[in-house]
Formats: C-alpha cells, sequence, structure tokens
C-alpha cells in the first residue's frame, strides 16, 4: 500500500505562509529593533551611571591623595649590582620560573635547583606532636631534646602508624609516590656517631644548609631587594610568587639554628641568625601584595622567638641588645598593613578592568573546565558600567578598612577596623544579586585575619623592643623599674603604645623579680596578663591578653 507523504504535510505549508506572512515579519522586525533600542539604552544607561558613581568616588579620594591605579605601587627598578633579588643564591628560589626581568618560563626550568628550600624534618620518621618550636606567648622554650631525638631516631621505610597525619605534613612539598607509599629514607642530615647535647646535634643536623645560609648572609650585604615579578601583567592574577615559601623554609631553619646557639653558648651566631631573619622580612617589602605581607609577618614572629629564650636566660650583652633593638625598631606593621591594604584594592580594581576588557577572550566556566553558555553570554554582554559599579563597591570596602587619621598618627590596629569592613563589606554581599555588586561580593574575603596578624606581630615587636631596653636598665642599675616611663630617654627614645587601643601597655614587676608587659589582645580586655590558653592560628580570634614574660626568674 501506497502513503503519499505529501498529503500528510500538505498542512504546512499554509501554517508556514501565515507564520511568515509580511505582518507577522514586519511585527517582529518591530520586536527585534525594540530589543535592541532597549539593549542600547539598557547599555547607555548603565555606562553612564557605573562611569558616574567610579570617577566621583575615584576623584573624592584621590584629592585626599589616594591612588588606585596599580602601576603607582610597583616598586622601582634598582641597580642589578645591588639586587639582593638577583643572587644566585636568591634567585635559585624562582629561577624555575622566572627569568631574570620577571618574564615566565614555560615549561619551567627543571634544571635549576632550589637552594633555599630548606626541611627541618625527616622522611620516614613518624615524629608525631612531640617535636616543638616553642612559644615566647606561653614562656615556654624550644624543647631541643626533642629535636635530637628526631634527628638521631631510627628512620622506616614502612608505611606504619598515623600515615595520614604525616602524608597532610608533607603533602605540600613532598606528596606521596605514585604506589601510594612514602618516598624513600636518605641520610638526609648529618649525625653523630654518639649523642652530642641536643643542642649540638641540633645544629649538626642543620650544618646541611650551612654553605646555602653563609652565602645568603653575605648576599644580605646588598643595599636593595626587589624581586622579579610580573608586574606588567595585563591579568595579575596570572602572577606568580614562588619566593614567599623558600623565605619562610629559611627562617624557620635560622629560628632553630638561632636558639641551638643560644643553647650552646653561641650568642653572637644567634644574633647573626636573627639579623638575618630581619633582611628577609625586610627583603620583600617593597612589594604591593597581600601575600607579601603574610610572609613577612610569619618570619619576625619566627626571630622574635630566639630573642625572648635570650633575654629569658639572660645571655644578650649590652652590644647585642641594642643591635636587636635597631633591627626591631625598623619594623612598622601599621604603615605595611595601609601600604599593602591600597595596593590590594589597586590589584582588585586591575582584575576587573581585565575581566571587562577581555571578556571576549574569557568565560565563565563549570568545574570541569566546559564554558556554560548563558552566563558567559550575560558576562559578555554586561555593560561596562556595571564594571564600574563594581569598582566602586570595592573601593568602599577597602576605604572602610584603612586607618583613619587618628589611629595612623596614634598607630592603632584594633577590631573596629575589621567591624568597618564587615560592616561596608556585609551590605556588598548582601547586595551580590545586583549586577554592580557580584564581582566585588565574590572578589571580597574576610581583612579580620590580615588585621589580627598585623597588630599581633607589632605588639611582638614592641613587647620584645620594651623587653630589651628593660634588661639594660636592670643591668645598669640593679632592679627593673618601676614603670615604663623610666625607660625614657637613656633605654628607649619613646615608649611604644598599645597597637589595639593607643593606651600605655601594661607592665607591673612581679615578686620574683621579673616583670609582666602585655598588651590588652584583639579582645580589648584587660585579662590581667593571661594569654590566650589555646593554640594560636591564623583561623582563630585570639582571646586573653598579648604577654611578655618568663617562665622562671
Amino acid at each position: 500500500m501506497k502513503i503519499d507523504v505529501t498529503a500528510r504535510f500538505r498542512w504546512l505549508r499554509p501554517a508556514l505562509c501565515r507564520l511568515f506572512c509580511w505582518r507577522n515579519l514586519k511585527r517582529a522586525f518591530i520586536a527585534g529593533a525594540v530589543c535592541l533600542v532597549l539593549f542600547a539604552l539598557l547599555h547607555l544607561v548603565e555606562n553612564w551611571r557605573g562611569r558616574r558613581a567610579w570617577e566621583a568616588l575615584k576623584r573624592d579620594w584621590e584629592a585626599k591623595g589616594e591612588r588606585f591605579d596599580f602601576a603607582n605601587f610597583i616598586p622601582p627598578p634598582v641597580p642589578d649590582d645591588q639586587n639582593f633579588a638577583l643572587t644566585p643564591i636568591v634567585a635559585s628560589c624562582y629561577g624555575h620560573v622566572l627569568d631574570r626581568t620577571g618574564h615566565r618560563i614555560e615549561p619551567e626550568n627543571t634544571k635549576v635547583v632550589n637552594r633555599l628550600e630548606m626541611d627541618i624534618y625527616r622522611h620516614g620518621v613518624d615524629y608525631g606532636t612531640n617535636l616543638d618550636f616553642g612559644s615566647w606567648q606561653k614562656a615556654r622554650f624550644t624543647d631541643l631534646k626533642a629535636w635530637q631525638d628526631h634527628y638521631r631516631a631510627a628512620a622506616t621505610t614502612s608505611n606504619t602508624g598515623d600515615q595520614d597525619e604525616i602524608l597532610r605534613a608533607f603533602a605540600r612539598r613532598y606528596g606521596i609516590n605514585g604506589d601510594g607509599k612514602r618516598p624513600p629514607v636518605t641520610n638526609e642530615f648529618p649525625v653523630a656517631a654518639k649523642p652530642q647535647s641536643p643542642a649540638a646535634d641540633v645544629l649538626l643536623a642543620l650544618s646541611k644548609y650551612d654553605s646555602a645560609i653563609e652565602e645568603l648572609r653575605q648576599a644580605s650585604g646588598l643595599r636593595y631587594s626587589r624581586f622579579p615579578l610580573e608586574y606588567s601583567a595585563s591579568n595579575p592574577t596570572t602572577m606568580v610568587l614562588p619566593h614567599y615559601e623558600s623565605l619562610k623554609d629559611v627562617a624557620l631553619v635560622l629560628r632553630l639554628r638561632a636558639v641551638a646557639e643560644l643553647a650552646s653558648e653561641q650568642p653572637q651566631g644567634a644574633l647573626a641568625d636573627v639579623r638575618l631573619m630581619f633582611h628577609l622580612a625586610d627583603s620583600t617589602r617593597g612589594e604591593p601584595l597581600v601575600w607579601s605581607l603574610k610572609a613577612r609577618l610569619v618570619i619576625v614572629e619566627h626571630a622574635i622567638q630566639p630573642i625572648w629564650e635570650g633575654l629569658a636566660r639572660r645571655q644578650w650583652s649590652e652590644d647585642q641588645l641594642l643591635a636587636l633593638e635597631r633591627e626591631l625598631a625598623g619594623f612598622d606593621a601599621v604603615r605595611d598593613y595601609s601600604v599593602v591594604l591600597r595596593s590590594e584594592l589597586a590589584w582588585h580594581l586591575k582584575v576587573v578592568d581585565h575581566l571587562r576588557d577581555e571578556r571576549m577572550a574569557n568565560s565563565i566556566n563549570c568545574m570541569c573546565g566546559d564554558p556554560i553558555f548563558w552566563p558567559t553570554l550575560a558576562y559578555r554582554l554586561a555593560p561596562n558600567g556595571w564594571f564600574d559599579l563594581n569598582k566602586a563597591a570595592l573601593a568602599r570596602c577597602y576605604q572602610a578598612a584603612l586607618p583613619n587619621s587618628p589611629e595612623l598618627s596614634q598607630r592603632i590596629l584594633s577590631p573596629s577596623i575589621a567591624r568597618r569592613f564587615e560592616e561596608v563589606a556585609g551590605q556588598v554581599r548582601r547586595g551580590s544579586w545586583s549586577p554592580g555588586n557580584l564581582l566585588a561580593a565574590m572578589g571580597l574575603s574576610s581583612l579580620e585575619r590580615e588585621t589580627i596578624a598585623c597588630a599581633r606581630a607589632q605588639t611582638s615587636v614592641d613587647l620584645a623592643r620594651l623587653a630589651c631596653a628593660l634588661e639594660r636598665f636592670r643591668r645598669a642599675n640593679g632592679s627593673l623599674p618601676e614603670s615604663l616611663d623610666s625607660l625614657t630617654p637613656t633605654f628607649v627614645q619613646n615608649i611604644p603604645r598599645d597597637v589595639i587601643n593607643g593606651e600605655s601597655l601594661h607592665y607591673r614587676r612581679t615578686d620574683t623579680g621579673g616583670f609582666l608587659l602585655f598588651s590588652v589582645g584583639w579582645n580589648e580586655k584587660d585579662d590581667g596578663g593571661e594569654p590566650d590558653p589555646r593554640r594560636f592560628t591564623t583561623l582563630s580570634r585570639p582571646t586573653g591578653d598579648w604577654v611578655w614574660r618568663y617562665a622562671q626568674e
């Protein structure tokens, strides 16, 4: 039986004729024209609104001396022959990914050996929780005996014990082999045939790094330091920062070395290591990045522990105390916080400009890396004004986090600064449904951790400076002063104030002939010199006071 296909679809022709008749085509053309006009009107209005908001904010703040161009925060060039960052020992920490001009090396140069990649742990040794770097905040010395046992312990290639804990500890640097086992055990650190004193065994083990540290010390005599980073990249998120981890690694080795040197009655060697730590911290000071600030704070905190241990045992000489005070006096976390916050804002603004200017080359991808059609289309068709509105929102948040004039004059980094930021940032996050806040809300993170870290580091330095001055006063007068005011002007030019509230630091002599020196800490409450009982982490909100004291007088 024959089927007449033409007959079955005979109804389609008149339907198509009615659909594509001149009247419907005319209506479709008018609707399309109206949509185009509305789309153009949307761009016109939103571009004007965004540009007006951004330019008004920028004009007002630039009149007060603020700068929003990231180029203004790029450190100036320095002579190559006076650049600490270009010395062979330092360049080895980034030479596998960056050349001397800051350009990315692709593929990476695997022949470059990072001589600043220093690890103080051994593979194949389950060290558990016994290893301790000490804590001056809790008046606890470094347990060198535990470190001696660690270096002298018999290694094992088995995967017994708390495997997950060990893998977590070494995941960043060592990871695991393809077969899921630990790396093979090697003779990583020199060990004496027979046990020596804990300090001697620790120094012997760390002598593995003596040549690199000595070369680094020689390089630290150069006047300038400017690492070759890709500041001019159109997309600032592509910048690579390989040197921070290496600098922190070296500082950790120097911290343990300095403590062991003090225990071996070598305070001059400990002083040299402490000064080298401060130089490492200063070597990245000109970099306009929050990661640079975080690295400096970590390194400075490492330097405080041997200073405290030397003071607790009264090992520093008069000249060494003066040298330590000079190093400590050069640290200014309040200034660094303000500079880095401004540069961080400029960095975010440059990211927004990149997202606007290169939108046709960018896309919104899913977790598998494939572009998502509708969000990508909306992103590419968005008015320029929406990007300007996001820049204005970012600027309002960061400006709220900057110390005001009274806070700057009194060197205050208080919780009220973090609260101001969170108040404005909360408004932006709650309005993230708006295209004018979406990018800003996605790019904002809490600044409280950075503010706490800066305030804590500055307090640590201020307490250490005063502790050095108090020790000098005790030696000169036979006893400690009744108040800190007695230190000026002979032993210290100016008494630093508490960075939390701008008031005087708390000081009192103890019945054992020592003293208690403390800041009220982040909770802004005088807890009578009782420190936070918890273990300090960068994720915690500290309680208690920030205290300088000695376990035994």
